[in-house]
């Protein structure tokens, strides 16, 4: 069986996990309940790039984002609609097919939006206050690292702060229950409630990783951009955004793949952000990450063909 790893996504009361063509959201009704549906993954971005490094990451990126932003939907609609089904049938090609129609228009406003206010936070923000400091003209270096300070000092700052937020507190509860049950299955355990809660909330895939990278990358590279207007570092910046991204995805999958120790040291940092984007969850959404593994991943297989036994 190939397994490149199963990916997953926290959503609204919920839990989303993908492989390969097909994805599957777990979510709780208002009532608890539990709803499942499964969908096809449907276009990618980065299908052409697959195999190009250093340019699938950023088309590996952008589908990221547009999934997730559909998932978030999917499963805002479920969690409201009382009328849902328990489980859904094998294929939720149609129902995918609607949610999609009706949501497309607010997710290519919320896909701009917020890449808007995340390039304008994390780019033009820095930039802007790298120039109030006096006597930083034509030194490049200089300006490149304080800038980096500040791209740092925001982007943990903002974890931080959405960190405290009641809501957001129970997405990342639910973001524990995604890396703990893709860790248990990971260490050859069975994919149960039991088991899962003895594995860690840490991953080295986590997207909170990839973010971390994308941010120290965006730092080295500022160090080559060679000029003093506003404008004109924040368009460069704009222009190598596909490689910032490309390298920092290239970082994480040998992070992901390999246990050297300088391949630790490396991951250090994202896991060690992790605890601001990843808690302790409870057995129900621990229920909700196993039910969306289970249904797009045959781990029992997985296990057998990978450690030698059958569970």
């Amino acid at each position: 069986m190939q397994y490149s790893g199963i990916g997953g996504q926290a959503v609204i009361e919920g839990v989303m996990m993908r492989n390969e063509k097909r994805y599957a959201i777990a979510c709780r009704r208002e009532d608890g309940t539990m709803v499942v549906r499964d969908y096809h993954v449907g276009r990618e971005f980065s299908k052409p790039f697959k195999r190009i490094p250093f340019v699938r990451g950023f088309f590996a990126f952008i589908d990221s984002l547009v999934i997730g932003l559909k998932v978030l939907n999917l499963s805002s609609e479920i969690y409201l609609d009382e009328d849902s089904d328990h489980v859904s049938s094998s294929d939720g090609a149609e129902d995918d097919q609607k949610s999609g129609n009706t949501g497309l228009i607010v997710t290519i406003l919320s896909f701009a939006v917020g890449l808007i206010l995340a390039f304008g936070l994390f780019t033009v923000l820095p930039s802007a206050l790298a120039g109030f400091v006096p006597g930083i003209e034509h030194r490049f270096v200089l300006r490149a690292a304080i800038e980096g300070i500040c791209r740092i000092a925001i982007f943990i700052g903002y974890l931080f702060l959405i960190s405290r937020m009641k809501d957001i507190q129970r997405v990342f509860c639910y973001h524990g229950a995604e890396h703990k049950s893709i860790n248990c299955i990971e260490a050859d355990l069975p994919l149960d409630v039991e088991h899962v809660k003895t594995c860690p909330t840490a991953h080295r895939r986590c997207g909170t990783s990839f973010l971390f990278f994308v941010v120290i990358v965006s730092v080295i590279v500022g160090v080559f951009i060679r000029v003093d207007t506003l404008w004109l570092r924040v368009l460069i910046r704009l222009l190598l955004l596909p490689l910032v991204s490309g390298i920092s995805y290239e970082i994480l999958r040998l992070a992901g793949r390999s246990d050297y120790r300088w391949v630790r040291a490396l991951s250090a940092p994202g896991l060690l952000l992790q605890k601001l984007t990843v808690k302790e969850p409870d057995d129900s959404m621990i229920e909700c990450a196993i039910a969306s593994v289970e249904a797009v991943f045959d781990w029992r297989s997985w296990q057998q063909e990978t450690f030698g036994k059958t569970k």
